[in-house]
């Protein structure tokens, strides 16, 4: 089969927009997103196009960050484009951010743009911009990999549908956003960081150690714009790397412990991750998700 990188090809179909801003990608993670749209959409009615420097390689990165801003940009400002799907994380969307949000047009603040882990960057700018529609949850990369979270991740991208939401948002109110621990503690003070303030905050991680969660988590507690938030959930947090001695603590109890220390409300677990059950957290009020 021939990956589809051609916008303008499968007219009538609701076209998703994949693009990597961050890490290099690899073409047969493309192939194995295109073969199940194949399988689960096969009139087309929805396809994911993605764009052809998504497959550039610039040392780490998935082309130079000309390159993937131009990507992104292209891609999001294009009316054939519906949404907008980053494709992977890694790292890098750091680096582009602030040169793309001033080259956004009226088209592209329409769309839905869905993505995690490093993609927390763009999607932290976008957010700050006033963009109505960002979501933290399954990238295309990964989503494929369990047909529960795929179908929840295209159902919001398509439209809003709320099935693979996080479940508190279903009984809270107020505005949410989430993201990766790291990501969001690098980007405090930065002119990327957005305004939490009354946002439930959800936090997750990948592979590291529980002494760096703590050593993030003191320092993101410690600023007076997130403790303007109305409180922290604990995604999961997976892959902890050994510690020699043993922390002593989980990364809930570590979090929890900071929030109290900081006096930010703790109100428990959230259904965030790096797996395959990653879940929906559109940012800000739930009438805009």
């Amino acid at each position: 089969m021939t990956l589809e990188t051609d916008p303008a090809k499968a007219s009538n179909a609701f076209k998703i927009g994949a693009v990597c801003v961050s890490s290099r990608f690899d073409r047969s993670r493309a192939e194995a997103v295109d073969a199940w749209m194949t399988e689960h959409y096969p009139d087309r009615s929805v396809s994911v196009v993605f764009h052809p420097n998504s497959f550039l390689k610039s040392g780490h990165f998935a082309g130079d960050d000309a390159a993937r801003a131009d990507a992104f940009v292209e891609f999001a400002n294009d009316p054939r484009i519906h949404a907008v799907w980053f494709a992977r994380g890694g790292y890098g969307s750091c680096r582009v951010a602030e040169a793309i949000i001033p080259r956004l047009n009226a088209v592209a603040r329409k769309k839905r743009y869905l993505g995690y882990s490093d993609a927390g960057s763009l999607m932290a700018a976008l957010y700050r911009a006033g963009f109505a529609h960002v979501a933290h949850g399954p990238m295309a990369s990964d989503a494929v990999r369990n047909d529960a979270t795929a179908r929840g991740a295209l159902a919001w991208l398509t439209g809003g549908d709320t099935r693979w939401l996080e479940p508190s948002l279903a009984i809270d109110p107020r505005p949410a956003v989430a993201f990766n621990l790291t990501v969001l503690d690098q980007l405090l003070g930065t002119p990327l960081e957005p305004d939490l303030t009354g946002h439930v905050l959800m936090l997750e991680d990948v592979s590291e150690a529980a002494y760096r969660i703590d050593r993030m988590m003191f320092h993101l507690t410690s600023q007076p714009s997130i403790r303007r938030v109305a409180g922290i959930r604990a995604g999961r947090f997976t892959d902890i790397t050994p510690n020699e001695p043993d922390f002593g603590q989980t990364a809930e109890e570590i979090i929890r412990y900071w929030c109290e220390r900081s006096g930010i409300p703790y109100l428990g677990s959230a259904d965030i991750a790096h797996d395959r059950n990653n879940r929906i957290v559109p940012f800000g009020p739930r009438s805009q998700g």
